[in-house]
């Protein structure tokens, strides 16, 4: 799996603006919870759908862009989060235990 590594708001609002030809996800990280490098590995084990662009996001490192993303998406932080993101909008938000590739990706062919 590949890994984009957000930073700054010009690479959300660059990966919103692919959600309209691309599934794009944000996994939300939270680099001092053993929960959130439990999900963060279980998907790595995943095999990656080709149909989905992969952003991660340590949100300890940095929080304002994790808020950021929250309130311009209209979700609740959670943290591990993913958000599925088609068409400028978050499709799908899942958080802890319930993270799985198989899911995200069962939410992309419904839209």
């Amino acid at each position: 799996m590949h890994w984009n590594i957000l930073t700054t708001e010009a690479q959300v609002k660059e990966l919103l603006e692919k959600s309209y030809i691309k599934h794009q996800l944000v996994f939300k990280h939270s680099t001092r919870c053993s929960t959130s490098s439990m999900i963060k590995n279980r998907l790595e084990r995943s095999e990656a759908s080709p149909d989905i662009d992969f952003h991660f996001l340590d949100l300890i490192a940095y929080r304002p862009l994790s808020n950021k993303i929250a309130n311009e998406l209209n979700v609740s932080h959670e943290s591990p989060q993913v958000l599925l993101i088609r068409d400028g909008k978050c499709i799908y938000d899942e958080s802890h235990y319930a993270i799985f590739m198989e899911e995200i990706e069962k939410q992309c062919q419904h839209t």
